[in-house]
C-alpha cells in the first residue's frame, strides 16, 4: 500500500512569490483566487516561468483581473499562437468574496496585491492580500525589528 504524499515530499507547489509586497504593504487579509489561464501560459508555469514582482490587481465591472504578471512563453510553444506575456488575466472569486472585495478597496482606500502563485491540486491559485501602504517609516521599523529578531537569535544560538 502506498504511503500518502505530505507536503514536504512533494517538492514545493509555489511558482512564484512576491517578496517586494510584503515590504511595501501591511497585508490585512489574503484570499485565495483561480486563474482563467491559456495553455501555453500553464505549460510555462510548470516550468516555474512567471514572475509577480510589477504586478497588481484591479476591479472593473464586478470582475477582478491581473496586470502586470510575467509569464514568459516556452521556446517550444506552438507557431500559430502568439504568445503576449503580460497579457491581462481575469480573476475566479465567489460573488462574496469579490463584493467584500469592492467594498473594502473603493470604500476604505484598500490596494489589491498578488502575493504568491502555486499550485493546489492540478489547478494554478493566486494569493492576492488586501493591503494598505507603508510610509518609509514603517518599512525603517519592520526592518529594524527584523535585525532585531535575527541578532536576538544569533545571540541565543552563541549562549547555548
Amino acid at each position: 500500500m502506498a504511503r500518502k504524499k505530505n507536503k514536504k515530499d512533494m517538492g514545493g507547489n509555489t511558482i512564484a512569490l512576491n517578496r517586494q509586497a510584503r515590504h511595501d504593504f501591511f497585508i490585512e487579509e489574503t484570499f485565495e483566487a483561480g486563474l482563467a489561464l491559456e495553455g501555453w501560459e500553464v505549460k510555462s508555469l510548470r516550468a516555474g516561468r512567471a514572475n509577480l514582482k510589477e504586478s497588481y490587481v484591479l476591479i472593473k465591472d464586478a470582475e477582478a483581473w491581473l496586470f502586470g504578471a510575467h509569464i514568459s512563453p516556452l521556446a517550444s510553444a506552438s507557431t500559430h499562437i502568439h504568445p503576449d506575456p503580460t497579457r491581462t488575466r481575469k480573476l475566479l472569486l465567489h460573488k462574496k468574496e469579490l463584493a467584500r472585495l469592492i467594498g473594502q478597496v473603493e470604500r476604505r482606500g484598500y490596494t489589491l496585491v498578488p502575493l504568491k502563485l502555486y499550485w493546489k491540486k492540478n489547478r494554478i491559485k493566486l494569493e492576492i492580500g488586501l493591503a494598505k501602504g507603508k510610509k518609509l517609516y514603517d518599512k525603517r521599523a519592520t526592518e529594524k525589528e527584523r535585525d532585531w529578531q535575527r541578532e536576538k537569535r544569533r545571540l541565543l544560538k552563541t549562549a547555548v
